[in-house]
């Protein structure tokens, strides 16, 4: 989908690119330009991880004795060996301690759907974290046991994550969309004793009823022993025997704690991958690896400055809101939450919020923004959004006419929009543009700060330089990229080393391509392939081709069984706001595939529908489209937020 043919379009201005934080590190160590800090940061891995974590202030009780030991190869790397450190130390309580000049700035600001507005100080937050964490200790919690997260998108929830980091927890945040089976599979798997919940949330004007789908759950699944109810919806709901509230439970508890000191690999985190295909991969991160990852990421490549207000939307679900949250707090920075959707009750709500608080740095997927885009500029008059700096994006590609009403019409043609690429398994990026270069439409810059990332063939042969699409991987590892996975390291070296094991490489299964400027591209999953006739076109490359039409808001393409190719191309179209579908519009589209990519991938079959189904964070359920087609079981849609969607696209047929 992502375009490697375009220009430049954003050139930062000589003063912005100065006063960058990547900027100042570089004038720090003699780096003359953005080619000489890839260069020394993705090649001189122990220099860079250990200057990180003096250059970035991030505090360990204990040094570690070395950099990493790599003596098992970079599959099982162990990063800071001997040192100790606690995230909740360094994104809360030195924020909070008396005499500290963050103690009463504000951590972060809420807002929740029907427009209330709540703001939370670092000591706020960690008396809270302290009565959380008494709390879990309370009931048997200790380091190296896992707590379940299956809550509304509250400020409490930080209050949680950072509690469960003080006592040595796990946690494992479940996204607030997933229905009883997802949700009782990621419970199954992890075996939490405690799990936190809410009542409900609200979301397009309507109440969610989260608590029912936790009972249900919680039944499937078993194991808890304590559920902890915040009631945002102050609504009834049926009390089990092992339920408290959260006043019960939390505000009766101390606000005094002693964060526990840890070993660099003490597991912090258990994230879910979001299971779109196969069971659910559990992602097992360590407190050095999140704490150096996400602040260095926020850091440098969002730019995030003293007074500034990050947004980023998302659940604590996804791996971009523990993400926000450590990389914000980390240096004592304000992030702002939303509880609801992005276009209630009218299409300008992020507008408005923008506006109204200031945000300077927004992140946001590229569906998310296809979607806004479809109501047109109107939304986005007289709202100032000149507080933004710094525009974000991840999850998928994007199509150049997207990227480019962001860039122009939210960003002003000022802000860079920093496209990052990597994921759930590293909690963080692989590939993340630097504010103080150049962009290209759709590119995602190149390697992040100390990744060390290569583009190969088939046989593992770098072809990065040479211009060649390849597979997108990893050759070294870093700290934050998951220890293994939860069930074992079979499946762990399965899915991430299996692919080219002479010398080992992580296969992150994304199609990349670097231009001859130097940008890098992506160009979907490698692994969704349409093997049409023995010849191969990735499913973003179709959507991309169909996008180009100006008709053309949103696109999905599937592969489906075909007797004479084997594999048929079928797509499903969203069109632009007034556009007329019919049979003269869908050979258009077809012949515009054809023209682009060639015949043999013109679509069998160009379906119209209103919307697709999707995730809440406005991921494409692609295997959702390709069932509904196929009339194949679908299986849980837990995931999905809007399920009307699936009626839709059967009616498309």
């Amino acid at each position: 989908m992502d375009s490697i043919d375009g220009e430049v379009v954003h050139e930062p201005s000589p003063e912005f690119a100065a006063n960058t934080n990547v900027a100042a590190f570089m004038d720090r160590h003699d780096l003359a330009d953005y080619g000489e800090l890839i260069d020394r940061t993705c090649t001189d891995l122990e220099w860079f991880w250990d200057e990180l974590v003096d250059y970035l202030g991030i505090e360990f009780y204990e040094d570690y004795d070395r950099v990493r030991d790599d003596s098992e190869g970079p599959q099982f790397t162990d990063w800071y060996p001997g040192g100790e450190l606690n995230v909740a130390h360094n994104t809360v309580d030195r924020h909070a301690a008396p005499g500290s000049e963050t103690r009463n700035e504000v951590a972060c600001i809420w807002e929740g759907e029907p427009g209330e507005v709540r703001q939370v100080t670092y000591h706020d937050l960690h008396r809270q974290a302290n009565q959380v964490a008494n709390a879990l200790e309370e009931r048997g919690v200790g380091t190296g046991d896992t707590v379940g997260l299956y809550m509304p998108m509250v400020p409490e929830v930080i209050a949680i994550l950072y509690g469960c980091f003080k006592v040595g927890a796990i946690a494992v945040p479940i996204f607030s969309g997933f229905g009883t089976d997802a949700t009782a599979t990621r419970i199954a798997d992890s075996e939490p004793s405690v799990l936190f919940t809410g009542d409900g949330f609200y979301r397009r004007g309507s109440e969610v009823r989260l608590k029912e789908s936790a009972d249900e759950a919680i039944s499937e699944a078993g194991h808890v022993e304590h559920t902890i109810v915040y009631e945002r919806l102050e609504s009834d709901y049926e009390r089990q025997e092992r339920d408290e509230t959260w006043v019960e439970a939390i505000g009766s508890q101390s606000d005094e704690y002693e964060t526990k000191s840890l070993p660099s690999d003490q597991e912090s985190m258990l994230l879910y991958s979001s299971g779109t295909t196969g069971k659910p991969k559990g992602i097992v991160h360590t407190h050095a690896g999140v704490g150096v990852q996400c602040p260095k990421e926020v850091h440098f490549g969002m730019d995030l400055k003293p007074a500034d207000r990050f947004f980023w939307v998302s659940d604590v679900g996804w791996m971009m809101g523990p993400w926000t949250m450590i990389g914000t707090h980390t240096f004592g920075g304000t992030m702002v939450m939303y509880e609801g959707s992005p276009d209630h009750p009218q299409p300008d709500r992020f507008w408005e919020m923008i506006d109204r608080h200031s945000i300077t740095q927004f992140g946001i997927s590229p569906t998310a923004i296809r979607a806004l885009r479809k109501y047109g500029d109107e939304p986005l008059e007289g709202h100032d959004l000149s507080s933004l700096r710094i525009l974000g994006s991840t999850g998928e590609p994007w199509d150049p006419e997207s990227w480019q009403w962001f860039y122009e019409k939210v960003g002003g043609s000022e802000a860079p929009i920093i496209n990052i690429s990597g994921g759930t398994e590293i909690c963080g990026c692989f590939l993340m543009p630097m504010p103080n270069q150049p962009l290209k439409p759709c590119t995602l810059g190149g390697p992040g700060l100390g990744m060390d990332i290569d583009i190969v063939n088939s046989q593992g042969e770098s072809v990065a330089d040479e211009g060649e699409r390849g597979f997108l991987v990893a050759r070294d590892s870093c700290p934050s990229m998951t220890k293994s996975l939860w069930e074992g390291d079979e499946r762990y070296l399965q899915e991430y080393w299996s692919s080219f094991e002479d010398p080992p490489l992580w296969d992150h299964g994304d199609w990349a391509q670097k231009d001859e400027d130097g940008f890098w591209f992506l160009h979907g999953r490698a692994d969704d392939a349409l093997n049409v006739a023995g010849r191969k076109v990735g499913p973003a490359e179709v959507e991309g081709a169909l996008m180009d039409h100006e008709a053309v808001n949103q696109a999905a393409a599937v592969g489906v069984p075909d007797d004479t190719t084997g594999t048929a191309v079928v797509t499903y179209v969203v069109l632009e706001e007034g556009v007329e579908e019919g049979d003269e519009l869908r050979e258009e589209l077809r012949g515009q595939v054809g023209e682009e990519l060639g015949k043999p991938f013109r679509p069998r079959e160009v379906l119209f529908v209103a919307e697709f189904p999707k995730t809440q964070s406005g991921k494409v359920v692609r295997r959702a489209i390709q069932a509904a087609y196929t009339g194949e079981e679908l299986g849980d849609t837990g995931s999905i937020e809007n399920p009307e969607a699936l009626e839709g696209l059967e009616e498309a047929r």
